[in-house]
């Protein structure tokens, strides 16, 4: 019998005394904000406010997602058709390839760094806005 056929026999981690169940990385809450209604959710959709608010979330993720895969595949192509520039020497064994791939990664972090930022200061305040208005409008 295999180890996973064992593992499934004896049942789950959670069912086994002193080992208390939880979600991933320990996280017992829910990102659910609990309401004591039920919103009217295509009141809201056809809200100006929200369809203001999508089209600022447009006006940067769009432009943003252009953006990084265009770098993507364009050092993915010159990778793949330009192998003597990518094998250009800079600084002894670095080649351009080398620093292009980390700034692959560079690019990753910021841009997520960005929108999170971006996030925290445009769409976070309007969320909670909107959905304050859509919990008076409900009493």
């Amino acid at each position: 019998m295999s180890n996973a056929t064992q593992s499934a026999l004896r049942g789950s981690p959670g069912d086994q005394p002193g080992n208390p169940r939880s979600a991933f990385g320990g996280i017992d809450k829910s990102a659910v904000r609990p309401t004591a209604e039920r919103l009217d959710f295509r009141t809201i959709e056809e809200s100006p406010e929200f369809r203001a608010l999508r089209r600022r979330l447009k006006w940067f993720v769009f432009p943003a997602t252009a953006f990084f895969l265009i770098w993507y595949i364009g050092y993915v192509a010159v990778a793949a058709y330009a192998r003597e520039f990518m094998a250009r020497p800079l600084i002894g064994e670095i080649n351009v390839g080398l620093v292009l791939g980390v700034a692959q990664f560079i690019t990753t972090v910021g841009l997520t760094m960005l929108y999170l930022r971006f996030a925290r200061r445009h769409i976070d305040p309007k969320v909670d806005e909107l959905r304050q208005d859509a919990g008076d409008l409900q009493r």
